[in-house]
């Protein structure tokens, strides 16, 4: 608590100074709880693989659940006042299966979704990209983690090896089903990348705030993991001072953030149409998961819009 309020007393004091020394104290702090976790983790997740021993999967999702908790207590204790107005429903729970989607402006888009999920949803998961696995303590924990890690093969390979036709999705349906006996929470940012001014005018996008969705991943999760969902939520999150970088964050630049986390409903039909399949195989289906994604990204982009008015139209005294 010392370290807190002196590092807060230097941001009204000096803000330049106090920037330079929360993102140091917390490039160290979480530094070292990454190295000083790969080793545990390490062990964990190879003990792991080898047995499938329960007990080691909670010790790794244990580690990184600390990890997560340590990131959120330096923005709760070190960060300046800040204004964050954060919404989620009141019976999502810890131990629940959901997946979630959500817009994607910046690198501390995921930052801030362990930060939301703490104590209130189970472990986020995210698709990521195979090669992944190379990077060190990164690429292994998210293996250790079940991250769903997709290997994608070019046009150029299929047509050299037709057998491979297919074979990223059945990966990737083979990755989801490794969460089906645990809690989650899998996000899939259906813009497939960050939101820039540049892609949005590249796109055209019909979209003030938003790109357009892709409904691919969405339907593989569906078609994986089926009626082990609870539930499916949207985030949606604004930046109303502009779209910060990931050092803005551990920096306290980031003042005002909206966050807002809600139930959506897919029709019974589509639903079972795309767990059965339908998505991949029905042109149909396709075009009925088409029309339904963009249903939810228009109320998304209204959302949008909605919230950046009631920072400027309400606006509250930052939080000590």
């Amino acid at each position: 608590m010392r370290l807190t309020s002196t590092i807060r007393k230097i941001h009204e004091r000096n803000p330049k100074l106090g920037k330079a020394v929360s993102l140091a104290t917390a490039t160290g702090v979480i530094a070292a709880n990454s190295f000083g976790g790969s080793i545990p983790l390490w062990l964990m997740g190879v003990g792991k693989v080898i047995t499938g021993a329960p007990i080691a999967d909670k010790a790794v999702i244990k580690i990184a659940t600390y990890w997560i908790s340590s990131n959120s207590a330096l923005i709760d204790d070190m960060l300046p006042r800040k204004d964050w107005r954060i919404s989620l429903p009141d019976d999502v729970h810890i131990n629940g299966k959901y997946l979630l989607v959500s817009n994607h402006q910046s690198w501390v888009d995921t930052s801030i979704v362990q930060y939301i999920s703490e104590k209130r949803l189970p472990l986020t998961r995210f698709f990521t990209k195979f090669e992944l696995i190379y990077i060190p303590i990164v690429g292994q924990a998210f293996y250790f983690l079940d991250f769903p890690m997709m290997r994608r093969h070019s046009k150029e390979a299929v047509a050299k090896n037709p057998t491979l036709q297919g074979k990223d999705i059945e990966e990737a349906k083979r990755a989801c089903a490794l969460l089906k006996d645990k809690p989650f929470t899998l996000l899939n940012y259906l813009e497939g990348t960050r939101f820039t001014k540049a892609k949005h005018a590249k796109q055209q996008s019909p979209y003030m705030h938003l790109l357009k969705p892709r409904a691919g991943g969405l339907s593989l999760a569906i078609n994986a993991l089926g009626e082990d969902i609870d539930g499916m939520l949207d985030m949606t999150i604004v930046y109303p001072d502009g779209v910060p970088s990931y050092s803005d964050l551990w920096k306290g630049n980031i003042k005002r953030l909206g966050v807002d986390v809600r139930y959506i409903e897919m029709p019974d039909a589509l639903f079972n149409d795309i767990k059965n399949g339908g998505y991949e195989n029905d042109d149909a289906v396709k075009s009925q998961m088409f029309d339904w994604v963009e249903q939810i990204w228009q109320q998304k982009d209204q959302r949008i819009t909605d919230m950046l008015a009631e920072f400027e139209t309400n606006p509250k005294a930052p939080n000590a």
